[in-house]
C-alpha cells in the first residue's frame, strides 16, 4: 500500500508512462492516417459520438435523427457533463466545441491515469500502480481515451471516487460519483460500489457515520437528476429508457449478446463464434482473478458491475470492449504480475502492447464503423 498515492510526485512515473504509451498510439494513428490520406485529428474529434456531444455543446438538447426504418435517435441519450465542459472551454479559449472536447478528453485521460495509479498503488503498491496506469493506456480500445468521448472523463471521476472510499473520504466519493452520474449511464456501477461498501461497513463494524451517509445519499443524484430531466422534458417517467432503447441500448439481460454469439457459432464461419466465446471466457477468468486477488470491496464491486452493465445491454457486440474499458481494476492482476519483471523486460512488454494497441486503434478509427 502506498500512503501518498494521491501526490503528484508519487504519480509522476505513472503519468509519464501513460503519456508515453498514448503518444505511441497517436503516432501510429498519424502514420496510418497519412498513408491513407486521412486527417488523424478529425478522426479523433469529429466522428461518431463526438459529433453528438459537440452539437449539444453548441446548440443544447433537442436534435433528433430519423432513421430509414422509421426509428429516431435523440441526443437525449447523451449525458450532459462532457458537452457542458466542451461549451465552457470553447467559450474561454474561443475554439470550436469539437476541439474543446478533445482538450477535455486529453486532460481527463491524465486525471484518469493518475486516479487509476492511486487506486492500484493503494491496493498493491506503487510499482503495481504505475504498471496499472500504463496498462490502462494500452487497453485494446485505448484510442477512445484520446477521442472527444466520455470514457476518460468517466474513468477519472470513478477512479478518484473509489480512491476516496478507500481512504474513507465519503463525501468526496459521493461528490465525484455525482459527476460520474452526469457523464455516463455506467455510473450505476459506481453507485452500487459505494452503496454495497457502506452497507457492508455498517453490518461488519456496526457504525454509520454522518459522512458515510452523506456520501451514499449524494452518489446517485447525478444519474437520477439526468433521468428526471429527460422525463420532464419528454413528459414521461420512462422517457430516458425509451430514448436509450431507440438507440438499441435497452437492458435485455444478455439476450442480444447470446443471440449474436449463437449466430456466429452456427454461421458460415463457426470459428468466429468460438473466438467470441473465448473472449467472454477471458473476461470471466479475469473477473475471477480479481476475486481471488481479494481486491477491496468497492473496487471489486465497481469492476464487476461495469462488466455486467456492459454485457446485459442490447448494444452491438463491437461496442462492449469500449464499454468495459472503465473497469480498470480488471487489469490489476496483470499489473501485479508484470510488476515483478525487471525494468528492461517490463518496458519491452509495455512497448509491444502500446504498438499493438495503436495499430488496432488506427485500424478502427480509419474504418467505417464506430468503436
Amino acid at each position: 500500500m502506498s500512503p501518498h498515492a494521491d501526490r503528484p510526485s508519487s504519480a509522476a512515473p505513472a503519468l509519464w508512462g501513460y503519456a508515453a504509451v498514448r503518444a505511441v498510439g497517436l503516432a501510429v494513428l498519424a502514420v496510418a492516417a497519412a498513408v491513407a490520406g486521412e486527417d488523424a485529428l478529425h478522426r479523433l474529434k469529429g466522428r461518431w459520438d463526438s459529433v453528438w456531444y459537440a452539437r449539444i455543446a453548441d446548440h443544447g438538447y433537442g436534435h433528433e435523427v430519423t432513421l430509414p426504418g422509421g426509428g429516431v435517435h435523440s441526443d437525449l441519450a447523451f449525458f450532459p457533463l462532457l458537452p457542458a465542459l466542451e461549451r465552457g472551454l470553447a467559450q474561454v479559449l474561443r475554439i470550436e466545441a469539437a476541439s474543446a472536447g478533445l482538450v477535455v478528453a486529453w486532460a481527463a485521460s491524465l486525471a484518469a491515469a493518475w486516479g487509476v495509479y492511486a487506486v492500484g498503488a493503494h491496493v498493491a503498491g506503487r510499482r503495481a500502480g504505475v504498471v496499472l496506469a500504463v496498462l490502462w493506456g494500452v487497453y485494446p480500445t485505448a484510442f477512445v481515451q484520446s477521442m472527444a468521448y466520455t470514457e476518460s472523463l468517466f474513468t477519472a471521476l470513478a477512479a478518484w471516487s473509489l480512491y476516496a472510499v478507500l481512504r474513507e473520504r465519503w463525501v468526496w466519493a459521493g461528490v465525484l460519483c455525482v459527476g460520474a452520474g452526469l457523464t455516463r449511464p455506467s455510473a450505476a456501477a459506481l453507485i452500487a460500489a459505494l452503496g454495497v461498501t457502506a452497507v457492508m461497513t455498517v453490518v461488519r463494524e456496526r457504525r454509520l457515520t454522518a459522512r458515510m451517509a452523506v456520501g451514499v445519499l449524494l452518489a446517485p443524484l447525478g444519474w437520477l437528476g439526468y433521468v428526471v430531466f429527460v422525463a420532464v422534458r419528454r413528459g414521461s417517467a420512462t422517457a430516458y429508457f425509451e430514448v436509450q432503447a431507440a438507440w438499441g441500448n435497452s437492458i435485455d439481460g444478455g439476450v442480444a449478446l447470446a443471440r449474436f454469439v449463437w449466430t456466429h457459432l452456427t454461421g458460415p464461419v463457426p470459428l468466429a463464434g468460438v473466438g467470441l466465446c473465448a473472449a467472454l471466457a477471458l473476461v470471466g477468468w479475469v473477473a475471477w482473478l480479481c476475486v481471488r486477488q481479494r481486491q477491496p470491496l468497492p473496487v471489486l464491486v465497481y469492476a464487476l458491475a461495469v462488466v455486467v452493465v456492459s454485457l446485459v445491454g442490447a448494444a452491438y457486440f463491437g461496442s462492449r470492449p469500449r464499454l468495459m474499458m472503465p473497469a480498470f481494476p480488471l487489469l490489476l492482476p496483470a499489473a501485479v504480475a508484470l510488476a515483478r519483471l525487471r525494468n528492461g523486460t517490463l518496458v519491452a512488454v509495455l512497448a509491444g502492447l502500446a504498438l499493438a494497441s495503436g495499430a488496432y486503434g488506427a485500424f478502427t478509427l480509419l474504418g467505417p464503423g464506430p468503436p
